[in-house]
């Protein structure tokens, strides 16, 4: 178990680093979009298009990461005011329920990603990228969030057996 939790940890900071690297592309991206224009009053034609690609991206692949620092909503001023064990118990069960979601939500996109790429589908722009590349990297984000969330349901189990800090 504490094996998966290190691994879930490790695979959230790889793909923390993954999404700055994408926000640094995005950045450079646009930065290039406005020069081009400024100065010869062309466009890239890609910018706002990969740009919306990346913000999927940082999204999907960022969310582990936050999950793992705490950085997701949480209401703890009314878990403040409950007994800790009910807090615990309390959060587990948001914590199971939110894993066996996005279990769900991580089936369906795999689902979405299999039918692009058996029916070759393309973005409607002149870049005609092909739709499944976008797809597979928030599937790959989805997949290290699950990963995170059953690592952090197995550590709330543990909280509550151990009686230590609801995390």
């Amino acid at each position: 178990m504490n094996k998966l939790v290190k691994l879930s940890d490790n695979l959230s900071d790889i793909m923390a680093k993954l999404s700055a690297v994408i926000l640094g592309l995005m950045t450079i991206l646009i930065l290039v979009e406005i020069f081009i224009w400024n100065m010869f009053e062309k466009t890239t034609l890609i910018a706002d298009e990969y740009s919306a690609y990346g913000l999927a991206a940082i999204i999907f692949l960022g969310a582990g990461f936050c999950l793992k620092e705490k950085g997701h909503i949480r209401i703890t001023l009314i878990m403040g005011f409950l007994p800790e064990t009910l807090s615990r118990v309390i959060a587990f069960i948001a914590t199971m329920i939110t894993t066996l979601f996005m279990g769900y939500l991580w089936w369906y996109l795999f689902k979405m990603v299999r039918s692009t790429l058996r029916y070759e589908s393309t973005s409607g722009t002149l870049t005609n990228t092909p739709i499944w590349i976008p797809q597979a990297i928030m599937l790959v984000g989805a997949g290290c969030f699950f990963i995170q969330l059953v690592a952090t349901t197995i550590k709330t189990w543990q909280a509550i057996k151990t009686h230590e800090e609801v995390v």
